[in-house]
């Protein structure tokens, strides 16, 4: 296809390409039938933000780089990022300031994407007074919202929330995704569930499978009537969608194993356990790039556990629940060690999901999508066991938003709002202030640039 090609509305092309509406969200949204759709025109640069949550602070003497500037060797909590080091840039000294009702790691969480107090409420934490949710909308919602106003950047979904073994309770300690006021998002935690929002096939595992039946009889019928570069890029959805079936077929298999006797064939969203987590984490990283790929949405949200997550890491040799280890004080080495190993793999996790960036071409434009997105690593407090909200870990990766990359910056406790207003500014949405305005004094976090 050209730039010539005559504009069509979606279903009108796909009915001319000769192919189903399963293929509809990748097809559309290939820079070829893009511009046959939208009748030409220049392919704008996308950008995207993804927001990781992990709980309950870090080892702060094993996470922050020593010195200010050019990063050096990583510590070893963020040793796996190594190979990444020129697309990290770490911020010590960003703080939450907010205070009011609710304990540490309620505001923690609660605030940590809104900027702006807890409603009072009837859910009790710690010794504090009990709170309930969150007084405005967090800013991934706030950059989504800008982008979904312009015909643009608009996409499918506009945010994705996902999770890695979030409770099913819904709390303060559950949710940092917020709409409005009073209006926290579920990230979805199971990837059939969040399988079956981006694909739309099935109400059950078998339905899912079924999928790639579809999509590559579609694929051979598109063949010849793609360009080499749309044809790439709609085979590597393709090969994403055929892992998911191994993943499924394994993970029943296993299943299998275990009771004795085939596996009924059950809806998305069965909530695998605790142990199952590096697996889920791998499914739903894989996903998020899939999603990314058919420009889905460019909004992010990533949450492992929660606030005050009791994940115990029995695959690193951890028996003890992660918040009850960060309760631990500095003597006790032996917890320390714990906390920095569990830091270390939440670390490869992340590197797992640059690789897979780094590793694929931008659709239709220029670069990596690792050069087109930006990654912010955070968490609810700076240290487990004093339960501080200074120097919240703020590890950002990626060239999403152009910012000077490969350094360590070190600031005086400035409020994290800061930090937000930022990120809004990076994507074009120039606010003045966001979430409490008390914080805001200085405008957009400086330094970013260089």
């Amino acid at each position: 296809m050209t730039h010539s090609s005559p504009a069509y509305n979606r279903r009108e092309l796909m009915a001319r390409l000769g192919v189903g509406a399963a293929l509809l969200p990748f097809v559309t949204n290939l820079p070829g039938v893009s511009r046959a759709v939208d009748g030409g025109g220049a392919v704008q640069r996308k950008r995207r933000l993804v927001v990781i949550f992990t709980p309950n602070g870090i080892v702060p003497k094993d996470f922050w780089p020593d010195a200010e500037g050019p990063l050096d060797k990583l510590k070893a909590c963020l040793d796996p990022l190594t190979p990444f080091k020129d697309q990290l840039l770490t911020l010590h000294g960003v703080c939450d300031k907010v205070r009011g009702d609710g304990d540490a790691h309620m505001r923690g969480m609660g605030c940590l994407l809104t900027g702006v107090e807890l409603f009072p409420g009837n859910v009790q934490g710690g010794s504090d007074t009990p709170a309930g949710w969150a007084k405005g909308h967090s800013i991934d919602q706030e950059i989504k919202n800008h982008l979904q106003g312009n015909a643009a950047t608009r996409t499918r979904f506009g945010s994705l929330e996902f999770g890695v073994m979030v409770p099913e309770r819904a709390d303060t300690w559950t949710r940092m995704v917020y709409t409005g006021a009073n209006k926290p998002v579920a990230p979805v935690d199971s990837p059939y569930q969040m399988f079956n929002k981006l694909y739309g096939q099935g109400k059950d595992r078998a339905a899912v499978v079924s999928v790639l039946d579809g999509v590559a009889k579609d694929l051979k019928t598109l063949t010849n009537k793609l360009g080499t570069e749309d044809r790439r890029l709609l085979e590597e959805h393709a090969e994403l969608v055929r892992e998911m079936e191994k993943e499924i077929k394994d993970q029943q298999a296993q299943e299998g194993k275990k009771v004795g006797h085939p596996v009924p064939q059950l809806e998305p969203g069965v909530r695998v356990d605790n142990d199952q987590m590096p697996k889920l984490s791998k499914m739903q990283m894989d996903l998020m790039v899939a999603s990314m790929l058919a420009d889905f949405a460019r909004v992010f949200t990533f949450q492992y556990t929660n606030s005050v997550g009791m994940a115990r890491m029995r695959w690193l040799g951890i028996t003890e629940g992660h918040h009850e280890l960060s309760h631990e004080p500095d003597s006790n080495t032996t917890a320390m060690d714990k906390l920095v190993k569990i830091n270390n793999w939440f670390s490869g996790q992340i590197a797992y999901l640059l690789k897979r960036l780094k590793d694929t071409p931008e659709p239709g434009g220029p670069g990596t999508m690792l050069d087109n997105t930006q990654i912010v690593w955070t968490n609810e407090l700076g240290k487990g066991s004093s339960h501080t909200l200074d120097d919240i870990p703020f590890v950002l990766m990626g060239g999403g938003l152009d910012w000077k990359m490969g350094r360590a910056l070190k600031y005086k406790k400035v409020p994290h709002n800061r930090l937000l207003m930022a990120l809004a500014h990076g994507f074009g949405d120039e606010v003045k202030t966001f979430g409490n305005a008390s914080y805001c004094s200085g405008g957009p976090l400086t330094g970013l640039k260089g």
